[in-house]
C-alpha cells in the first residue's frame, strides 16, 4: 500500500483577538472521505455557532477534541490523508497480523462505498443512526440476577450481521454487546455509526448515574446539582464586558421622553399592504441623525488611549437577546439607510442572531451601539459599553403614564432613554446635548420627517 500523505488542519485565526473556539459537534468521522471546503465541525466562536470548512480533501485519519471541549487557535483540528487505492487482499495478508488485515478490510469497504462502515457519515444521504437498546428497568431482572442465558435462550437471540471486522472490534473495545445494538445498514448490518451511537447512549446513561452520585456533594450547606463549564460564547462575553468595565471610566445620563406623537405617527407609516417599521428602527434613525452633530460618540480611542479615532459615518451595533446569550450584530454604514431599510436590516439581523447562524464578521466593527431592552419588559438599565465603542444608548418600555401637559395630568406614552459614555472622550455637557437632540426628535418626530 502506498504511504499516506497526511495533512493537519489547524484552527485558523477567528478575528477579534479570539484565541479559542468551543467544539459543538463533529460533522465527519475518522475514515470519512471529504472534499475541499466541506463542513467538518460546528464550533462556537465569538457570539455565533459556525460550520468549520476543511481546506483539504482526502480521508479523515484523526479528529482532535470532543464536543464540549475547547480548541485553541493554531491547534490541530483534524488530519486528512491522501490514500492510494490498495491492492486486493492476497495470501500474503496472513503474514500481516490481525490488526493489518482488519485495517485493510475496513479500507476495502470504504473504497467500495459500503454503508457497512460509513452509513450516515460520508454517504450521499444521511440517515438516522441506530441506538443501543434500552437498559433493563429496575423491575426487570438483570443478567446477573437471571443468570447466564440457556442454550435455547441464546439461540432465540436475533442474528447479528457485522460485515466489518473493524466494526466488531470497535464494539468490543467499547464494551458493547453487538446483540444490544440496533442496526441501520441497508442490508440489516450493524455499522460503525450504530456502534458509536450506542456508545453515546451508554455514556449518557453512565453520566446520569454519575450525576446522582456527585449531586450529593454539598457546598455551604446546599446540595450541588451540577457543575457546567461556561460555553465559548459566555466566556467571550465575560472577557469583553470585563475589559469594558476595567478600562472604560463610564458615566450615564438618562431622561424620560414623551413618545406619544411618535407612537401615533408610526401607525401611519405602514406602506400599502405592508407593516409599519419598528419603533427601534425609527429611534435608530433619530440616533443616527443626532450622531451627525455629535460624532465623538461614534468614535474610538486608540489602544493606548492617546488618540481619538473619528469616522465618516456609523456602523450601528444592535444588542439582541437570544437563547444562547447576548449578541451584537452590526449594520454597516447605517447612516446611509432610511427607516424602511433600517427596519429590514434589523429584522434580518435579529432573525439570524436568534437562529445562531450569524457569521462572525457580522458581529464586529460597530462604532455605536443601540440596546432596546424595553422588549424585555424593563424601563432602564446601567448598560455596559460594547468595547471598543465609546457609547451605548438604551431604550426602555414605551408605556402609558400620567404626564403633565399644559398644567393638566393626562395619560401619555413615556419612554426612558439612557446614554452610557466613555468620560475620556467627552464630558457630561456633550453627552447631554446628544441626548437632548434624540429627545427632541422622539417628542416631535415630524421635525425629522424630511430627513427620515
Amino acid at each position: 500500500m502506498t504511504a499516506l500523505t497526511s495533512r493537519v488542519f489547524r484552527l485558523p485565526d477567528l478575528g477579534e483577538g479570539l484565541t479559542e473556539a468551543g467544539l459543538v459537534q463533529w460533522l465527519v468521522a475518522v475514515g470519512d472521505t471529504i472534499v475541499t471546503d466541506q463542513a467538518i465541525a460546528e464550533v462556537e466562536t465569538a457570539k455565533s455557532v459556525v460550520e468549520l470548512p476543511s481546506p483539504f480533501a482526502g480521508v479523515v485519519t484523526a479528529l482532535h477534541g470532543e464536543p464540549g471541549e475547547t480548541i485553541d487557535v493554531g491547534a490541530a483540528v483534524l488530519e486528512v490523508a491522501d490514500v492510494a487505492r490498495p491492492a486486493l487482499p492476497t495470501e500474503s495478508d496472513a503474514a500481516k497480523g490481525s490488526d493489518a488485515v482488519e485495517h485493510d478490510a475496513y479500507r476495502e469497504e470504504e473504497r467500495a462505498g459500503s454503508g457497512n462502515v460509513l452509513i450516515g457519515y460520508g454517504t450521499s444521504e444521511r440517515v438516522t443512526t441506530g441506538r443501543r437498546r434500552p437498559r433493563a428497568t429496575p423491575s426487570e431482572p438483570t443478567s446477573e440476577e437471571a443468570g447466564d442465558p440457556t442454550p435455547a435462550e441464546h439461540a432465540a437471540r436475533r442474528p447479528v450481521a457485522v460485515r466489518s471486522p473493524l466494526v466488531r472490534r470497535l464494539a468490543r473495545d467499547l464494551g458493547l454487546d453487538v446483540h444490544d445494538i440496533t442496526p441501520t445498514g441497508h442490508d440489516g448490518s450493524i455499522t460503525r455509526a450504530d456502534v458509536l451511537a450506542a456508545a453515546v447512549d451508554d455514556a449518557v446513561d453512565g453520566a446520569a448515574a454519575q450525576h446522582l452520585t456527585t449531586s450529593a456533594k454539598n457546598l455551604d450547606g446546599l446540595t450541588v446539582v451540577s457543575r457546567e463549564r461556561l460555553s465559548a460564547l459566555r466566556r467571550a462575553v465575560s472577557a469583553k464586558l470585563s475589559r469594558s468595565r476595567s478600562e472604560i471610566p463610564e458615566a450615564t445620563v438618562w431622561v424620560d421622553v414623551d413618545a406619544t406623537e411618535l407612537w401615533a405617527l408610526r401607525a401611519g407609516m405602514a406602506p400599502e399592504g405592508g407593516r409599519a417599521p419598528s419603533l427601534t428602527a425609527i429611534i435608530a434613525r433619530f440616533v443616527l441623525l443626532a450622531l451627525e452633530d455629535h460624532p465623538v460618540l461614534a468614535s474610538r480611542l486608540s489602544d493606548d488611549a492617546t488618540e481619538l479615532i473619528s469616522f465618516e459615518g456609523v456602523n450601528l451595533g444592535v444588542a439582541a437577546d437570544t437563547a444562547r446569550g447576548l449578541v451584537v450584530p452590526v449594520i454597516p454604514r447605517a447612516h446611509d439607510l432610511t427607516v424602511a431599510q433600517l427596519d429590514a436590516a434589523l429584522r434580518e439581523l435579529t432573525t439570524a442572531a436568534r437562529a445562531g447562524t450569524m457569521p462572525p464578521e457580522r458581529l464586529r466593527g460597530s462604532t455605536f451601539t443601540l440596546n432596546n431592552y424595553g422588549g424585555l419588559g424593563v424601563d432602564g438599565s446601567a448598560a455596559i459599553i460594547n468595547h471598543p465603542d465609546v457609547a451605548i444608548l438604551g431604550i426602555g418600555r414605551i408605556i402609558e403614564r400620567p404626564w403633565v401637559v399644559d398644567g393638566q395630568i393626562v395619560p401619555r406614552r413615556i419612554v426612558q432613554i439612557s446614554l452610557v459614555f466613555d468620560h475620556r472622550v467627552c464630558d457630561g455637557g456633550y453627552a447631554a446635548s446628544f441626548l437632548r437632540r434624540v429627545t427632541e426628535l422622539i417628542e416631535h418626530p415630524l421635525r425629522a420627517f424630511g430627513r427620515v
